[in-house]
């Protein structure tokens, strides 16, 4: 259980997240047995705000959009049942892209463990959107996707707009993602000479929204690089160059810039490997979006021009413990954070963060924890922020405070993952001082060099490199005698390789081992701290004894 507090006068934000673990094999292909015994996670959360409860339930309220029915009986559209016409605005086909097995080198680069049979991909029921429009979908489909493909020339074209509502659906998908939005408008540039971390998604062709008062469960997995083409060698034996034909590495996934809203809407995100992923940018309004990944939570992967932005909402994002790598929240250019409420565990046993970005992360406003076992630079915004690296891996389960001088506990978290960073910022947090407390203990503190912006950004466990660094209550239930197939035991991607070609690992931090700086020193090595420490307005690190 993750648990977060917020306490400001007498108003308080509380967030209780229920994680109902099942025992699972190592490594990437983990997730697998997960859908493979139709285990999806859901989650309790309640709001309570001055005394008030938001409590609602009633998904009958008048939603206006085409209707989408899905059941393993059969899809239905405004009631009617589906066809199989690609000249219909709604169709069903059995035509589910994945990577398939039994090919040789020149098909992709998955391996063993990414590879699905001709016969499991065919159970699956493909809803195809092909028309602009707002669709409402609700049911439950055990295997099968949403995808929407509104052309090629949809890029270009402001009008070519979907709009998905969630409104209590339920998907399993154990070849690819169970949403993908293919061909829709792409509202920015991939443009890394104007790129900023700025970027107005509003008129963004790919949308999910969060109908209110329901939960909605995707239970996703992913599809290796296929290649479109390749060059050989004279031999024909090696790959000299190659162009990609499909790669979708999220449970949810958009190949154009995507926006997800909602209020008190639930969208449950268990991902074999990632979790909600767009290729350009991703823009999150609102709603209560829990995501148990085996890689990175949230991927934003256009480098140097990404902008994952958080505006608001509940963000809970929890990187599995038996992950071998991956980060609550990646992105490729910036990570915003302007409000909201942001919860993040990266790897347990990686050189992972609860946030990476390659070019910035900014925090404005809204509430951000986020724990990792590496800490990317944060690089400012508008509201105050705390880093804390304790110069022991933490492990998880573990309550941490940070408490004021009066005595009141400002932010208490509960993080499940182990880590060696935690970051936290709220508006809460004033200059002043504290005291950090876990488990009823007092710890000791010490403020860190490198003052407030960047003066820490990019550490990583002793022999970690940038090249190695990687590219989040009850199941529901499935139908009876439906168990995906599942991949054989132990198997699992090769690690990513480094610039001489070798498989670099991210090495596992043990207990007890202290974190380092990028140059391989131990930081604060003859340092000795107190129990009450100042922070001050703008950034503040700090090391933990």
């Amino acid at each position: 259980m993750f648990t977060v507090y917020l306490f400001s006068g007498h108003f308080q934000l509380k967030f209780l997240i229920y994680i109902i673990g099942t025992n699972k094999p190592e490594g990437k292909n983990f997730m697998k047995k997960i859908l493979s015994a139709a285990i999806a996670l859901s989650m309790l959360l309640s709001f309570t705000a001055c005394g008030k409860t938001q409590t609602s339930n009633d998904t009958e309220q008048k939603i206006d959009g085409v209707k989408i029915g899905l059941s393993d009986s059969g899809i239905t559209v405004d009631g009617a049942s589906a066809t199989s016409s690609e000249n219909e605005t709604v169709y069903t086909a059995n035509d589910i892209i994945y990577y398939e097995e039994g090919h040789d080198f020149t098909y992709g680069e998955g391996e063993k463990a990414d590879e699905h049979s001709k016969e499991e991909a065919d159970e699956h029921t493909v809803v195809h959107i092909t028309k602009p429009g707002t669709y409402v979908l609700s049911g439950k489909l055990s295997k099968g996707q949403v995808a929407v493909d509104l052309g090629e020339d949809a890029k270009a074209d402001p009008n070519a707009v979907v709009t998905l509502i969630l409104n209590g659906v339920n998907i399993t998908t154990t070849v690819a993602p169970s949403i993908i939005f293919y061909n829709v408008y792409e509202c920015g540039s991939d443009d890394t000479e104007t790129a900023d971390k700025t970027v107005d998604t509003k008129t963004a062709g790919a949308n999910i929204q969060l109908a209110d008062g329901t939960e909605n469960t995707l239970n996703g997995s992913y599809v290796a690089k296929i290649y479109k083409s390749v060059v050989l060698n004279d031999e024909k034996t090696e790959i000299t160059d190659s162009e990609k034909l499909h790669k979708y590495d999220g449970a949810l996934y958009s190949k154009m810039s995507m926006i997800i809203n909602g209020n008190t809407g639930i969208l449950n995100v268990n991902a074999e490997n990632e979790g909600i992923d767009s290729e350009l940018h991703l823009t999150i309004n609102g709603g209560i979006i829990n995501i148990v990944s085996g890689d990175d939570g949230i991927n934003t992967n256009e480098d140097g021009v990404s902008v994952t932005t958080v505006n608001g909402g509940t963000l809970n994002i929890k990187v599995s413990e038996n992950a071998e790598e991956g980060d609550g929240i990646d992105s490729n250019g910036w990570i915003v954070i302007n409000g909201g409420n942001v919860f993040s565990q990266a790897c347990s046993k990686s050189g992972d963060a609860g946030i990476d970005s390659d070019n910035g992360i900014y925090i404005n406003g809204g509430t951000l924890t986020a724990t990792g076992n590496m800490l990317d630079e944060i690089s400012g915004g508008a509201q105050n922020y705390a880093v804390f690296t304790f110069r022991e891996k933490q492990t998880g389960a573990k309550t941490y405070e940070l408490q004021n001088s009066d005595g009141e506990t400002v932010i208490k978290c509960t993080p499940e993952n182990d880590f060696t960073y935690l970051i936290v910022s709220s508006p809460t947090l004033k200059g002043g001082d504290y005291s950090l407390v876990s488990d009823g203990k007092t710890l000791s503190v010490a403020e860190s060099a490198g003052g407030m912006k960047g003066g820490f950004g990019g550490q990583r466990p002793a022999g970690m490199t940038e090249e190695q660094k990687p590219d989040g209550a009850t199941p529901p239930e499935m139908p009876s005698g439906e168990n995906p197939p599942a991949k054989p035991d132990g198997e699992q991607k090769n690690p990513p390789q480094g610039a001489d070609g070798t498989q670099n690992q991210p090495p596992e931090m043990p207990s007890g081992e202290r974190p380092t700086d990028k140059d391989g020193t131990t930081p604060n090595e003859n340092q000795t701290g107190k129990t009450v420490f100042n922070l001050n307005a703008g950034g503040n690190t700090y090391t933990v004894f």
